[in-house]
């Protein structure tokens, strides 16, 4: 297996850090990750690992404020700076790797930034895997709470205001302890302006969904509770797409690709990828 880290200039000159894995043949294809909220790319190299054992090449970002990647860790100031440094990334992947059919692949808040960045660029992908996607949110502020986070994404906008339940990651108590005990991973708040971005991007997404033709896998553990599962099924449901699958799988917390059945989750996207490969 091949491994390439390279860093790429985002807008204002931000360093945005990125890595490849790659078959020593041939890719017949690549999955393009996308990362989820306060995690970053190198998490994933498992996941990797599986794909490129099966001739599959998998390129991946760290979002600004996240792993190696600049910017102020919890915070962003509008959401569409997840896209147009997603877009930088995915303009490279291309230049790499000329004419090579490309997946999407988000999890979490990857999901979310994936299915938005969908919207302007669908047509350059074959196909989109979505895991535990950031669609809808448990969480969901009322008319109140929300105008509070507004006032306070003006007035404080990098207040820390949310963190995530590390016990809500995954069933195996190995995983949890890695996820804690990695120094790359956001162990604290949230900013205010960062949980008014992402609601707006999910009330975005969810106005706008009827826009995604694509072919879509959406995978989500009914267990989450990071996540709605939820969100999945509404996806679903006001997508345009006519090649759409979705899996809700019994018992499984947030990261699927982490939880002790990872394999059959794996071998799920494999196959949905490989009956969607255009013909030579």
């Amino acid at each position: 297996m091949k491994h390439t880290e390279a860093r790429l200039l985002g807008p204002g000159q931000r360093s945005i850090y990125c890595q490849w894995w790659e078959p020593e043949a041939a890719s017949k294809a690549i999955l393009l990750l996308v990362h989820g909220a306060g995690e970053h790319s190198g998490r994933y190299l498992h996941v990797a690992e599986f794909f490129v054992g099966q001739g599959l090449a998998v390129s991946a970002l760290d979002h600004r404020g996240h792993g190696h990647s600049d910017g102020k860790p919890g915070h962003i100031d509008v959401f569409d700076d997840y896209l147009v440094d997603l877009a930088v990334f995915h303009k490279e992947v291309e230049r790499r790797f000329p004419g090579v059919p490309i997946f999407l692949l988000g999890h979490s808040l990857g999901g979310l930034i994936a299915c938005n960045y969908l919207l302007q660029q669908q047509d350059r992908f074959v196909g989109c895997i979505l895991s535990g996607a950031l669609i809808k949110s448990d969480l969901q502020p009322g008319w109140m709470q929300m105008g509070v986070i507004r006032l306070l994404a003006l007035v404080a906008p990098r207040l820390g205001l949310m963190q995530l339940d590390a016990s809500g990651v995954s069933r195996d108590p190995d995983e949890v302890k890695k996820y804690v005990e990695d120094p790359l991973v956001l162990h604290g708040k949230a900013s205010a302006r960062m949980v008014r971005e992402l609601f707006a991007g999910m009330a975005s997404l969810q106005a706008d969904a009827a826009g995604i033709r694509l072919p879509m896998l959406m995978l989500h553990g009914d267990a989450d509770v990071l996540t709605s599962p939820d969100g999945s099924r509404y996806l679903h449901h006001h997508i345009s797409s006519t090649d759409k699958t979705l899996i809700i799988y019994p018992g499984l917390y947030h990261e699927i690709l982490n939880e002790p059945e990872r394999q059959d989750v794996l071998d799920q996207i494999l196959s949905w990828c490989e009956a969607r490969l255009p013909a030579n």
